[in-house]
């Protein structure tokens, strides 16, 4: 089950949320947040790309770049056995470590 949206170019993810009854939507990959509330798909889609708008009007009004960037490096931690598996798996495929846990990024990603 995909549980993504694009709206207006932009990625956001949906949850639905008993408390209220409605699904919520949030973009991703904006410097700030930006969420909507709706009780349908086509609610959502009007509702995404008013919140959208007015977020992308914001940031151009105080001069912030609406996308957030990525340095591309991140830390993770995992049990030691795990380390211990996937350095020997790399080894297996002739990468290093962190070309192993990219392919495998990329491929969960998709």
């Amino acid at each position: 089950m995909n549980n993504t949206m694009t709206i207006g170019g932009h990625q956001a993810v949906i949850q639905f949320d008993p408390e209220i009854g409605m699904f919520r939507g949030e973009f991703l990959g904006l410097n700030g947040g930006a969420d909507f509330y709706a009780d349908s798909v086509a609610g959502l889609v009007a509702e995404g790309e008013t919140s959208l708008r007015v977020f992308l009007e914001m940031c151009a009004e105080k001069g912030i770049e609406p996308v957030r960037r990525y340095s591309g490096k991140f830390q993770v931690r995992v049990p030691e056995g795990v380390h211990a598996q996937a350095v020997t798996a790399a080894a297996a495929r002739g990468v290093s470590l962190n070309q192993f846990v990219q392919d495998a990024i990329e491929q969960a990603a998709r």
